[in-house]
């Protein structure tokens, strides 16, 4: 009722005029090239992702980030689970693993505006102790999920230094059919005016001209 009273007080319209007025759908805004092809890029990253989850296992992706890493999987893991995944490093892979975390601990303490979640600060004794930004992950399993939730985020960047992106990039073979029929669809519809207003629009203008011609007969 509230928005048939604003109709007839806008245009002068009875409600049951106000039932035949056509609907024309608004324009959507048409993406760039540019844009098309990040949304492509980015949307054959998640599709590796998606058909490759042993990128996530990788004895090497620790190395992306060391101090993640520590906080949210290391710092978890039990003795005999450090010494499994030791050996699938190799002694030369521990070492430098090791090597990469130290280096990372002390840059984030000599960087007190470092962007990471964790900050690093010495003690006492003079060795090196995390100080929390946020919430610690609560157990093993939240913490992996962040952890892969964080590479995910770096994959989709394309910050990963040891990837090559060009094959998953330029390659066809990792896009989604789905989005694709759904991208063509919305393509198709921004260029075709939809014809159930244009015949609306002449329904309407047919009937008002037999209205005037003959009014309402009787039985």
């Amino acid at each position: 009722m509230a928005t048939e009273a604003f109709l007839q007080d806008k245009a002068g319209l009875e409600p049951e005029d106000t039932l035949s007025l056509p609907i024309h759908p608004s324009a959507r805004p048409s993406r760039s090239p540019s844009s098309k092809a990040r949304i492509t890029i980015k949307n054959r990253r998640k599709r590796y992702l998606d058909t490759h989850p042993e990128y996530f296992s990788s004895p090497t992706l620790e190395l992306a980030d060391p101090l993640a890493y520590d906080r949210l999987v290391r710092q978890f893991q039990s003795p005999g689970e450090r010494e499994t995944e030791g050996r699938k490093k190799g002694f030369s892979g521990v070492l430098e693993a090791d090597l990469w975390r130290s280096e990372a601990k002390v840059g984030a303490l000599a960087n007190a505006d470092h962007a990471a979640v964790m900050r690093y600060r010495r003690d006492a004794s003079g060795n090196i102790l995390a100080e929390e930004k946020d919430d610690v992950p609560k157990n093993k399993e939240e913490g992996i999920q962040r952890w892969r939730k964080e590479m995910e985020l770096m994959f989709l960047r394309g910050a990963d230094p040891d990837f090559d992106y060009k094959e998953v990039d330029e390659s066809e073979d990792y896009d989604d059919r789905g989005v694709q029929e759904r991208e063509e669809e919305e393509r198709w519809f921004e260029k075709e005016e939809p014809s159930w207003v244009e015949e609306s629009d002449e329904d309407s203008g047919r009937a008002e001209g037999l209205t005037g011609q003959t009014g309402v007969q009787d039985y």
